[in-house]
């Protein structure tokens, strides 16, 4: 299977500008600015099926459609780099380790819908992850890459980031953008969507880590290749963040569809010790509990909607029979409680 947004995490200095454009890196934003019309762009992305790899699986192209064309205020693109669900750590792979591929993605989609400025808002925590998007960014600056003329288009894009304060609920995202203006992180009232009325008031696009770090091998392979992968509604790779009794806890790059079992017993080594499964958290701890009897649904968008589940943020919980659900139940309560409603 041909990886794509885990493909430089082995290089040495990967996170380093030199080693991204020596493996073809800012290449598919440069035939952007040569060759495509942002419609074009966006059409790419509308047929090559993605969609976003933060929680609900919109898809990318579409989402990017809704922004006007013609806006007498300043457009923006927030970048949701909270991740601040317990189970979920994919996005910090991407952050820490190729955060040069989010970059290409989000000068894409800026070009795309007509953005000059972008922020990542990252979680708090994330020291080291805020500290190579930061070394990143000023690494682009000083090739041009960024700035009031990238790649000598005459097109300005500056990127700025944002670091959160561990506040789980600017994860959602209207409470992000109150975050980013300086407010208290609570989510507003929709309507306005942030595509009308977003940050500052501007229309905004917001996208996950993960669904940016997608978008330049769309443009550079094209959007049948990227299609091919995965199942026909859910087309591509994804991160999967597997943890908990586990065998081989981790980062994993594999196509939308898998099954559970597969990925659980094949890739990762079984439950740990050899012990029993009793169940499965499929999305994040936000995702419904699923049964050891259904190991083998496919670890994609519909299917685990259908099964009374959600594919979520792409942290998959392995549950043992040594563990209590309903002190899962409660501990995850308290998350809740303390997070989104204290």
């Amino acid at each position: 299977m041909k990886l794509i947004v885990s493909k430089n995490f082995d290089k040495k200095d990967s996170y380093k500008i030199d080693t991204y454009i020596a493996g073809g890196g800012y290449e598919a934003v440069k035939k952007c600015l040569e060759s495509m019309k942002p419609a074009d762009i966006i059409e790419e992305i509308k047929k090559s099926g993605l969609r976003g790899r933060g929680g609900a699986g919109f898809p990318t192209g579409m989402k990017w459609s809704f922004v006007p064309k013609e806006s007498s205020v300043p457009k923006y693109l927030a970048v949701n780099a909270d991740e601040g669900e317990p189970g979920t750590f994919k996005d910090r792979q991407i952050l820490e380790l190729d955060p040069h591929l989010l970059l290409e993605g989000i000068m894409i989609a800026c070009l795309a819908v007509g953005i000059h400025t972008a922020y990542i808002y990252i979680r708090g925590e994330y020291k080291k992850a805020f500290d190579r998007i930061e070394a990143a960014i000023a690494e682009c600056y000083a090739k041009g890459f960024l700035g009031s003329d990238i790649f000598g288009s005459g097109y300005e894009i500056d990127i700025h980031a944002h670091a959160g304060a561990g506040a789980y609920i600017c994860g959602e995202e209207t409470g992000l953008i109150e975050s980013l203006e300086g407010h208290r992180g609570q989510p507003r009232l929709k309507p306005p969507f942030p595509a009308l009325s977003g940050l500052f008031a501007g229309p905004t696009v917001i996208n996950n880590v993960e669904t940016l770090a997608c978008v330049p091998e769309i443009i550079s392979g094209g959007a049948e290749k990227f299609a091919a992968l995965g199942t026909p509604k859910n087309s591509g790779t994804r991160l999967f963040g597997v943890s908990g009794d586990v065998e081989k806890p981790g980062v994993y790059e594999l196509e939308l569809g898998i099954s559970a079992r597969k990925l659980i017993y094949d890739i990762c080594g079984g439950v740990k010790g050899g012990g029993k499964l009793k169940g499965f958290i499929p999305g994040g701890l936000s995702a419904p509990i699923m049964t050891a009897d259904e190991l083998d649904t496919p670890l994609d968008f519909d299917s685990l909607a259908k099964a009374g589940s959600m594919a979520g943020s792409g942290g998959v919980i392995v549950i043992s029979e040594h563990q209590s659900i309903p002190k899962i139940a409660a501990r995850t309560a308290d998350f809740y409680a303390h997070e989104s409603c204290g």
